[in-house]
């Protein structure tokens, strides 16, 4: 195993990571009353947008920098990081978008442009409270660190506190955000703008050589983290052992998922606020608000299928098996969204629509919610569930498609509809779609299912052959016994991790 002391394990990461793009920083470049890298956040502006700043320069010519800061500030305690991150803020007569992500294609040289204007920094040793004071100024000394901060443009994204394995496990690390990390000022009660839920990073990871958990929201002794474990070759919890001397075990969280672009694809395709309103017995309303980070077996996934389809073009079918309560949703969600945005070298839409098949209606609420957070856009997202109007189920779907409804979800009773959409409207059939079974339910295994295997078996690669027919245990919920980490492992082309079953079909 590499150098066991914390310090060479923290230098390790740094190392690795502005190997890969990311700027290294030092703590003093770090404001803490901002809780900003301001360096990174006027530099972008000024890189990526030039002709807005020169504008907001002349309507703010007394310290527009200053003025600058106050502003986002102001929006990220109001909207929160992740919408300015997404979808950046407006001053009078000027809209600037704080972080620009990878375009779909590559034919608009300035949206290029901007991306590779995006600053990526870590920054170690953080001291970051602005309520930080010396023994006898009211109590007890209070100023405390970070071991990493990762900036994006200036914002903070996450957070890390890492321990050395020979010393201590992850399970300190956890220990150290709970007890160690308030959210707020222990005297004044003042918050923390770093750690504060919505308005300051949004993840921090307790990383240790051999095992990473993560938390979106810290809460005290309160704060629950889930796993970010790839899972063992035999299928239990943790990390396959390091491969050499040299290296770690968990190295897979910074060479992977904090690759420059990997990272701002989490940013800008992944994470999203998940609402849940509840009412009580006298009516009264509690809207509880989640900030979702992907595990990563459903980052994984998701890359994995969206980057097969890439490879490989239409016409293929993946089986991807889930655990019970690993999120399935929510992989459906990121991967119909990413499907639905794929385009060729040419610069042509690779799938005219995305068809997600399930017999829950929850579904259609949730991908609603979570693709209009990454899209801000309304009719993203059809359900055709029940006649409306006049117009019959095979009508709505035969509308939904004809205008290239980007995801248009139907019920396994529903998708039979399909039929007699592609009789009236047989110019349909010239287009290219992807349809993601949620095959979760036994009501899938009647004659509505029979008609879905029959179509995607006659519009895929179907021969007389037994081997290209859609069997019926790929039809079925396959939930394995196995541990949440268990890597995903792959066969005969496919993707087996989470109970879905992704087709794509001319």
């Amino acid at each position: 195993m590499a150098d066991s002391r914390e310090a060479r394990f923290q230098q390790d990461i740094i190392e690795a990571m502005t190997a890969h793009g990311w700027k290294a920083g030092t703590a003093s470049g770090y404001d803490r009353a901002s809780a900003l890298y301001t360096e990174d956040l006027l530099g972008y502006v000024r890189e990526a947008w030039p002709e807005r700043w020169e504008k907001f320069c002349k309507a703010n010519p007394q310290a527009p920098e200053r003025v600058f800061v106050q502003k986002a500030v102001r929006e990220l305690e109001r909207a929160g990081t992740l919408e300015v991150l997404r979808h950046g803020f407006k001053v009078p007569g000027v809209k600037f978008d704080l972080c620009s992500f990878q375009p779909d294609h590559g034919m608009n040289p300035d949206s290029l442009a901007r991306y590779r204007a995006n600053r990526l920094r870590v920054v170690p040793e953080v001291s970051y409270s602005p309520h930080a004071r010396e023994k006898g100024q009211g109590g007890e000394s209070y100023n405390p660190r970070l071991d990493l901060v990762l900036f994006v443009n200036g914002i903070p994204t996450a957070t890390l506190e890492l321990k050395s394995q020979f010393k201590q496990t992850v399970e300190n690390a956890k220990r150290q955000y709970r007890q160690d990390r308030p959210i707020k000022d222990p005297v004044t009660r003042k918050p923390e703008p770093l750690l504060t839920f919505k308005r300051g990073a949004l993840v921090h990871f307790a990383v240790s050589q051999a095992e990473v958990a993560m938390t979106t929201k810290l809460a005290g002794k309160d704060t629950f983290f889930l796993p970010f474990n790839r899972g063992t070759e035999e299928g239990g919890a943790g990390n396959p052992p390091a491969p050499d001397e040299a290296s770690y075990a968990t190295a897979y969280l910074w060479e992977e998922v904090f690759a420059p672009d990997a990272w701002l694809k989490v940013l800008g395709r992944f994470l999203h606020l998940e609402k849940k309103t509840t009412e009580d017995f006298h009516g009264r309303r509690t809207t509880k608000e989640t900030l979702i980070f992907p595990r990563y077996h459903q980052w994984e996934v998701v890359n994995r299928l969206v980057q097969a389809t890439l490879a490989e073009g239409p016409g293929r079918r993946y089986l991807v098996q889930h655990s019970a309560g690993s999120g399935k949703s929510n992989s459906i969600a990121w991967c119909a969204h990413q499907l639905a945005n794929l385009y060729a070298e040419d610069g042509t839409k690779l799938f005219n629509s995305v068809i997600v098949v399930t017999d829950r209606t929850v579904l259609d609420s949730q991908l609603q919610e979570t693709i209009y957070q990454f899209e801000h856009a309304h009719g993203v997202v059809r359900p055709i569930t029940r006649d409306v109007g006049n117009q019959s189920k095979s009508e709505q779907l035969a509308e939904a498609l004809a205008s290239n409804t980007r995801i248009i979800i139907v019920t396994i009773q529903t998708f039979p509809a399909l039929f007699d959409a592609l009789d009236k409207r047989p110019q349909l059939a010239e287009g290219y779609y992807a349809v993601i079974a949620d095959e979760a339910h036994s009501s899938q295994t009647g004659s509505s299912a029979s008609k879905l295997k029959a179509l995607l078996a006659a519009a895929g690669e179907a021969t007389e052959g037994d081997d290209n027919e859609i069997s019926a245990e790929m039809m079925k919920w396959s939930n394995w016994s196995g541990h949440p980490d268990k890597p995903h492992n792959g066969g005969s082309g496919g993707v087996h991790d989470q109970e879905d079953s992704t087709s794509v079909f001319r």
